[in-house]
């Protein structure tokens, strides 16, 4: 009798801080929008919210930034993060792989969402707006690999089916991880062999 097939590996991957440059667009944005207030350099970032670090300045500053990535135009605007175009491309040609694009939209998204489609459309192409999960809670989607710049991520499932490969980013650099869980520093490291990791061993 021949051997039943593998299932699919599954991979989601995020898009801000993982395909898009969210950091850098917000960090742009607020010193075109406030030229004259403070602001945190990209190397002084630390932990994920840009809200509370630079509220942790001062309080207004908080409002600031919050303003610039719900201002339209913002979130179509981003550049690709270097090599993610090319690796979204490469994996989904992979043989027995589903990629999907899982991204939680921002509370106030009246722009969000449609120019997350849009950018994906641009940047990536049809195929990929069809893959898009927009979802407040990714720990309820099922996959294997979950590749996201947040490190902790919590929701409603306490034991979610994927395994979170955190993708550095200039907010999470400096967190030392304990193993098991593993790191992608970028889209020119050997994002590949993560996936491989994952497949079922040949007998």
């Amino acid at each position: 009798m021949a051997a039943a097939a593998a299932s699919p590996l599954r991979v989601l991957v995020d898009m801000d801080g993982v395909l898009a440059d969210f950091e850098g667009g917000v960090l742009r944005g607020f010193a075109a929008a406030f030229p004259g207030e403070p602001r945190v350099e990209l190397a002084q970032r630390r932990g994920f919210s840009t809200q509370k670090q630079y509220r942790s300045l001062r309080e207004d500053l908080g409002a600031k930034i919050v303003s610039v990535y719900e201002s339209q135009g913002f979130f179509l605007g981003l550049d690709p993060i270097p090599g993610a175009v090319e690796a979204m491309q490469e994996m989904i040609k992979m043989p027995n792989t589903e990629v999907f694009l899982c991204t939680s939209p921002i509370r106030k998204y009246k722009y969000c969402v449609q120019e997350k489609y849009h950018w994906v459309h641009k940047h990536l192409g049809p195929e990929f707006v069809e893959r898009i999960i927009l979802t407040r809670d990714k720990t309820i989607v099922s996959a294997d690999l979950l590749i996201d710049d947040k490190d902790t991520i919590r929701g409603v499932e306490p034991n979610p089916s994927w395994e979170h490969i955190l993708f550095t980013c200039c907010h999470n650099k400096h967190l030392k991880l304990e193993p098991p869980q593993r790191r992608l520093e970028s889209w020119k490291d050997d994002w590949r062999a993560i996936l491989d990791s994952k497949r079922p061993k040949a007998e």
